[in-house]
């Protein structure tokens, strides 16, 4: 360790830069969509993963630590959530009666959807399908 406390400021500061970049990587965005960023997100020539949700809805509760932790396998994958009784108009425009439901969207296109709880397997098989 150096003994000019400035050296030692620049260091911790760098330190704290280096720590914050990581783990922007490692940990991607996971998108509220609503009315507003809805049509832009799922928009993207890149694919797009939306989870269907809502607060009251246990499967959905426990998909939400799953949908998580495959996001960061999967980069070339947008995830979005959509909260059903928060955005009533979205969930009707795609028919959503049954939650959870993942939708999975390219260039504005619905291209294909799961119902249910699918686990781990289930998000799996639709990202592996759409990241190549």
């Amino acid at each position: 360790m150096s003994d000019d406390p400035e050296i030692e400021k620049i260091k911790q500061k760098k330190l704290e830069e280096m720590i914050r970049q990581s783990r922007s990587q490692i940990q991607p965005e996971i998108i509220d969509l609503n009315s507003t960023n809805f049509v832009q997100t799922i928009s993207s020539d890149n694919p797009t993963l939306v989870d269907f949700w809502a607060d009251w809805c246990g499967p959905c509760k426990m998909m939400h630590p799953v949908f998580e932790s495959l996001s960061k396998k999967y980069p070339k994958i947008k995830f979005a959530r959509v909260n059903v009784d928060q955005n009533q108009n979205i969930a009707m425009k795609f028919a959503v009666q049954s939650i959870p439901m993942f939708i999975m969207f390219k260039s504005g296109q619905m291209i294909d959807k799961m119902v249910g709880a699918v686990g781990a397997p289930g998000i799996h098989m639709i990202c592996k399908k759409y990241s190549d």
